[in-house]
Order: C-alpha cells, then structure tokens, then sequence
C-alpha cells in the first residue's frame, strides 16, 4: 500500500515538473533583430557578419551572410528569458527582459576584417511588431576598394 501510493506521488510530482518546464519555456519570447544594408566595392566572396552583444560585454548570438549584388539582409533570432535572482539570490526566477545593447556588423573577405559597424540597439533600431526590431536606416559598409582592411 505505502510503494503504491509512493508510486502515485512520484508520477504526480514527474508530470508537475515536466509540465512547468513546458510553462515556463512558453513564457517568454523569441525576437528577432533583422539587420540590412549595402556594400560599396563589395569584395569578392565578402561575408556579412552580425554579432549580438549583451549588457556586461557577454557576447551573444550571431549570423552570417554573403554579400549578394552588393546588398545584405541578416534576421538574428534571440530569446529573451533571462535569470534575476529572487530572495537574495537564493531562487533564480525567469524574466523576459533579455535584449542585446549593441549590435557589430562586420565586412569581412579572404580573412580580413574590411569595415565595422556598431549599433546602439536603443538608438539605431525600432520595434516593427511585438517581437521584431529593424535599422532605423539600412548601413553602408566599405569594401576593399574603399578601405585598408582593418588587421
């Protein structure tokens, strides 16, 4: 009789668990920050990279593209749960306030760092939809042809 209703305890207790991780990872969303612009004097085999940077210099999530006809379009999904702690520290809670501060792009070609770019997330990008941020206005990066690339 106790290993039986020991038994209905741990199942109950098993599907409480499971299904609060469910909860909680529902809880807060995915964004995306969708980054564009153009390149002048495009280097051949060029690559578009964007790197997230979170407060504290923690550097986050990134993506990469290559340069098409001299343009660039890179959407970067970040989740937004972060860890707070909660009763001096002693229980983490989740928050949903996790939100990049500022955004590197890179030109890059052949191993060499042509031009870089950062953006204030605050500044330089607005909310189009509830989980969505785009440039205020496209960037411009500068090919070999313009610059020395940066070592």
């Amino acid at each position: 009789m106790v290993y039986g209703v020991f038994k209905v305890l741990v199942g109950i207790l098993c599907i409480c668990v499971i299904s609060s991780g469910a909860f909680l990872l529902a809880e807060c969303s995915i964004d995306t920050i969708i980054v564009n612009g153009k390149v002048e004097h495009a280097p051949r085999k060029g690559i578009v990279k964007v790197q997230l940077i979170y407060p504290k210099d923690k550097i986050g999530e990134s993506g990469d593209v290559t340069v098409d006809d001299g343009s660039f379009r890179i959407p970067i999904l970040f989740f937004t749960q972060s860890r707070a702690p909660f009763l001096n520290g002693s229980i983490p809670t989740q928050k949903c306030t996790r939100k990049p501060q500022t955004v590197v792009v890179l030109l890059i070609a052949n191993d060499q760092e042509y031009d870089r770019v950062s953006l204030d997330m605050a500044k330089d990008f607005k909310k189009i939809e509830p989980s969505t941020y785009v440039l205020r206005s496209e960037i411009l990066l500068q090919g070999p042809e313009g610059t020395t690339p940066i070592q």
